[in-house]
């Protein structure tokens, strides 16, 4: 592929479809782009039919996103991407069935958000888990985490943290929806922890309310330096000090 001369990513969109959007922002950011052409070729299938992973994963009632999420890596193999990525933390739980579908790599974030942390320095080895129930059920992060000796903390309000990211899919982001992210973050911030990790892409969408005093590391960010890195070709790595920078 790369007719271009540059690679292209295709990315697995629309789990929500603002989030989707929120990460090519990201992206674009990123890029130390000065004209058009200098920044990273996108494909992106932004389908809101993938199956509602909560209901897969939290509430046992609803089917498996895995076809949908196959099917949509393949379409984006056969337009030309040379990697892919998914623009969902939790849809990373189906990671597995989407890289035996296709002959192309599959940038994960997980993998990414436990590398750049496990190099930081962290004195009391606690991060502070803000993600989807979904998530936290599976062990998508703790799985990965394991071998770090980095212990994950999640809120005690996880349900009230539920609340927010079905908020933020409804499409409201506004100042109630935005002062209860707060206050979690706020508590779980106070509980010992170095840093919190954004993980969730709706939650991503709200980081801009925090105090700027709590150190934070946001997986979208994490994902959107993957994409250029690959993207532009080369194998640039920041620090995680620029890491934590970028997410504030």
């Amino acid at each position: 592929m790369m007719a271009t001369g540059k690679p292209t990513i295709g990315i697995l969109g629309g789990m929500g479809p603002e989030a989707t959007v929120d990460l090519m922002r990201r992206v674009i950011t990123a890029t130390p782009a000065v004209d058009d052409c200098d920044h990273v070729h996108l494909l992106v299938d932004c389908n809101p039919d993938v199956p509602s992973r909560i209901a897969a994963l939290i509430d046992g009632s609803g089917q498996s996103p895995a076809p949908e999420l196959v099917r949509m890596a393949q379409r984006l193999e056969t337009a030309g991407a040379d990697a892919l990525a998914i623009a969902c933390n939790t849809a990373h739980g189906y990671a597995c069935e989407v890289t035996a579908a296709v002959s192309i790599p599959l940038l994960d974030v997980i993998v990414s958000t436990r590398d750049a942390v496990a190099v930081m320095n962290l004195p009391r080895r606690r991060v502070g888990l803000l993600a989807s129930t979904a998530v936290i059920n599976i062990g998508l992060f703790s799985k990965s985490f394991a071998t770090t000796g980095i212990q994950l903390v999640t809120p005690t309000a996880q349900s009230e943290l539920m609340a927010v990211i079905k908020a933020v899919k409804r499409g409201n982001s506004r100042r109630n929806t935005r002062n209860l992210f707060r206050r979690i973050a706020s508590e779980l911030a106070n509980d010992r922890v170095d840093i919190l990790l954004i993980a969730c892409s709706e939650l991503s969408m709200l980081v801009d309310s925090l105090d700027d005093a709590t150190p934070c590391l946001d997986t979208l960010d994490l994902l959107a330096r993957e994409i250029v890195e690959f993207g532009l070709g080369c194998s640039r790595r920041e620090s995680p000090e620029a890491a934590l920078e970028m997410s504030r």
